[in-house]
């Protein structure tokens, strides 16, 4: 409030005066947080709402006032607490935002930041919009104790009441430390800024004095290491800026809650194939062996340049993200040949498990395009439970109600060919390339078992082995393997030209439209987690 001023609060013009201060020294106390941040290289809470909500709509601040309590130390309060929350617009829809400002506390959650937070949550869960998260904390404010593990607690608790009702996400901008990691965790995507985000349960010092292992915070927990390798985060962000754009285009395929329409960017459809779609009929290797890279076929099957990765450096043989179908939001599960040969491991199955939930509790409906192997073979893979993560994948497949489009482009072998859409999981169109292989295992495999003793003859008699192989995989592909082998037992509904995959997900997804489907009455399954 300006120095030497004293308004008179027994009349309204010196209770609007005494408003107008309070504010002006809220927001003098916002911009030298700012300014702290920035010395350090950062943006500031509020500056980074602004970047994140749609420019020149406003930012509704909630609880603007509110601030800790005095804990009796004689330091003096921040005229803020440690987060900013409010509702702003992205693409002209309402979102719930919260940010937590490092320079108050080190962004500690406390009482008043904790509560803060639960009310913005309790706001986006009765008006049915998205909730984003910008965290940059040290965790919990220790001098508070319990209540601060207190306000954790109710914010898990409403992240879970929140899953498949609204879409949440979190943008981690600093730390992450303790128990402020298992929110995100509990959110629906997580994207983390490169060399600046960290997330763990226990920090360097604390490894080091308790195991005596040395470790990095970035190799411990930075944006690279959770991207690329423990899976925690879907985007791995440049810097700022890239992170709140990627966000505001992952918003634009997502419906505001579940029981929303989908946000449905009106397109000008060709209705016959044209040149591009022809550029498929020539994408699959002559020879079994060599990869290709299924980004292609995706980008070919839905709209052009509509194809949003999401998970991309964790897991790569398997790729999920969002696309369009005539405008209207899809999600894309899709394995990558280009990766490990496009086999199933731990890891992709988890990746996929969980997109094709959340693209079942918001009604997205999935395409799935196949080029499956089988599983990763090794010991490493059964000793760490492929058997029960894998499972996931299938649980995940078999729980879905929403539209299921599948289109096998090359092979599909054994239990993974199951697990990868199959009709038996109760996907509604199962399509296939003539390119396509659907049998218990490859050709090669199927004749050192079934032709063992021709195999053994042909080499007594002189004759080349490897040529009889060749010819005896030849004639088990096009025989035992083929498509149309599938097609006459009502395994897959169509073979189709390569060409007519963007056509024939058109017409199946109009086809689809008014599915409705239900489980059995249950308060819910058992996924093996």
């Amino acid at each position: 409030m300006t120095e030497n001023t004293t308004p008179d609060l027994s009349t309204t013009a010196g209770r609007i005066a005494d408003l107008k201060g309070r504010l002006e020294n809220l927001d003098i106390a916002q911009r030298e947080a700012s300014e702290k941040q920035r010395t350090r290289g950062k943006n500031g809470a509020m500056d980074r709402i602004k970047q994140l909500v749609d420019p020149g709509t406003g930012f509704t601040e909630i609880d603007k006032f509110r601030k800790s309590r005095d804990d009796g130390s004689g330091a003096k309060r921040p005229d803020r607490d440690a987060v900013i929350i409010g509702v702003g617009t992205i693409h002209g829809r309402e979102v719930a935002i919260f940010s937590q400002d490092f320079s108050v506390f080190g962004g500690s959650l406390g009482e008043a930041a904790g509560a803060k937070i639960v009310k913005l949550m309790e706001y986006a869960l009765k008006s049915g919009v998205p909730l984003i998260g910008i965290l940059d904390s040290g965790g919990a404010r220790i001098q508070e104790g319990v209540t601060a593990l207190g306000k954790y607690g109710e914010i898990f608790r409403l992240n879970t009441a929140a899953s498949g009702v609204i879409p949440q996400i979190s943008i981690i901008c600093g730390p992450a430390a303790g128990g402020a990691v298992y929110s995100p965790a509990l959110t629906d995507f997580v994207v983390m800024v490169d060399k600046t985000s960290q997330m763990f349960v226990t920090g360097p010092d604390v490894i080091k004095a308790v195991t005596g292992e040395e470790v990095g915070m970035e190799e411990l927990g930075g944006g690279l290491t959770h991207s690329s390798q423990t899976g925690v985060s879907h985007y791995l962000a440049s810097d700022e800026p890239d992170a709140f754009d990627y966000v505001r285009t992952m918003l634009s395929y997502l419906p505001q809650n579940n029981l929303a329409e989908h946000p449905n960017y009106a397109t000008v459809t060709e209705e016959a194939p044209n040149d591009r779609d022809r550029e498929l009929d020539v994408i699959i290797p002559d020879s079994a062996n060599q990869p290709y890279d299924m980004h292609d076929v995706i980008d070919h099957a839905v709209d052009e340049g509509s194809f949003l990765e999401v998970h991309q450096l964790f897991a790569p043989n398997i790729i999920v993200g969002f696309a369009r179908v005539e405008g209207k939001p899809v999600g894309v599960v899709a394995n990558q040949p280009k990766e490990m040969a496009g086999t199933l491991n731990i890891e992709a199955g988890e990746k996929a498990a969980r997109f094709v939930r959340f693209c079942d509790a918001f009604g997205l409906p999935i395409i799935t395009l196949v080029d499956v192997p089988g599983y990763l073979p090794g010991t490493d893979q059964e000793w760490q439970g492929v058997i029960r993560r894998g499972a996931k994948l299938l649980y995940a497949y078999s729980e879905a109600t929403v539209p299921l489009i599948t289109v096998i482009t090359r092979k599909a072998y054994g239990g993974a060919y199951i697990v990868m859409g199959s009709k038996h999981l109760g996907a509604d169109i199962n399509m296939a390339w003539p390119t396509a292989e659907i049998a218990v295992m490859g050709g090669q495999g199927a004749v050192n078992i079934l032709y063992r003793q021709e195999l053994k003859e042909a080499e007594e008699r002189g004759e080349d082995v490897n040529a009889v192989r060749t010819q005896l995989a030849n004639d088990y592909t096009y025989s035992v393997a083929s498509p149309f082998l599938a097609a006459e037992r009502g395994e897959i509904d169509n073979v189709i030209y390569p060409h007519m995959t963007r056509v024939a997900i058109i017409r199946s997804m109009r086809a689809l439209k008014s599915k409705r489907a239900t489980g059995s009455p249950k308060k819910h399954g058992n996924i093996p987690l």
